[in-house]
Order: structure tokens, then sequence, then C-alpha cells
């Protein structure tokens, strides 16, 4: 992995999935919310829970833990949806809300606390993850939004927000 890959210096929100700690790039999320009502779009992949109306906009929803292979888990009062902005081809942007365990703190990060992601072998990809933060009680896996999901799960989580809304403007959510 060339230095250009690296997880850069910056502030980090950082939170938990399955007792493990996760880092997004602050600039990336647009805010922090409560768990919503969702509704399930038949047809897309189980770790996408469906849609949410946050304020009027219909927003596809993820699941962390089951996009990274994890098993489900009861949702509670520390559960939370993270707003970001996913990057898309031809600079296209998107908000997309991921279901996180617990939200636990904003972090700054120095050039020389974050590491690159270790080489797991071919077989093993960690495309998604921009490198590892060392704090000082924990490593943080700092994550890349816009690999998380692939380009063609991006764009049918998209299209099913749009055929959504529009269902949602006609009156049938």
């Amino acid at each position: 992995m060339g230095q250009t890959d690296f997880a850069h210096a910056g502030k980090y929100l950082t939170f938990s999935l399955a007792e493990e700690n996760y880092g997004l790039a602050i600039l990336r999320v647009q805010e922090l919310v409560g768990l919503l009502p969702v509704t399930r779009v038949p047809r897309l992949p189980a770790f996408v829970a469906g849609v949410v109306n946050l304020r009027g906009r219909v927003i596809p929803l993820v699941d962390l833990r089951l996009c990274f292979g994890m098993p489900a888990s009861a949702m509670d009062d520390r559960t939370c949806v993270i707003i970001v902005r996913v990057e898309r081809e031809q600079g296209r942007s998107a908000p997309m809300g991921v279901i996180v365990d617990a939200v636990s703190d904003v972090v700054y990060l120095a050039e020389d606390t974050i590491e690159p992601t270790p080489d797991f072998g071919t077989s093993v990809d960690t495309s998604f993850v921009k490198g590892v933060g060392r704090l000082e009680d924990r490593v943080v896996l700092l994550l890349d939004i816009d690999r998380v999901l692939s380009s063609g799960e991006l764009d049918a989580i998209a299209h099913a927000a749009v055929q959504t809304d529009d269902q949602s403007a006609e009156g049938g959510l």
C-alpha cells in the first residue's frame, strides 16, 4: 500500500461494532441521529436495513455489523445512526445512514499515530480500511466510507432510495 493510500492526520468520529473500534473522517459525517422507523426494501442485500425518512429526505440505511459479516445485535439506547456523505462516480455524492453499536468520541490523530493497513494476503479485502490509528488505550480501524460498499451495491441502494422516495411523493409510503 503506497503512502498516498494512508489515512491522513485529522479528526475522526470513533464508534464501536462488536467491541471493536472504528473511525470515520469527521468531514464525511453529516450528523448523528437515533434510530428511526425503517422501511424495508425488497431484493436488497441483508446488510441494507432499508430506507428512513430524515426530515423529508429518503436515505438508505446500512447495518455495518452485517456489512462486515458480524452477527446481528439487538439494538439498544446506545445504537446510533451516523449520516455520512458517500462519494460515487463522476463526483456525485449522496447521504447514507450507517447503524453502529455506539458512538464513542471525536479524536485527533496525528500522522505519526496512523499506520498503513496490515497486509493479510490477497484473499482478504481490506481496501475499505484507510489505516490503523493508535490511541493510548485502543486501536481504531479508519474506514474509507466510499469503499465500504462496492459501487454496484451503492448504485442498487441509491436506486432503491430514489424509487422509495418517488413512491413516498405519490403517497405510497
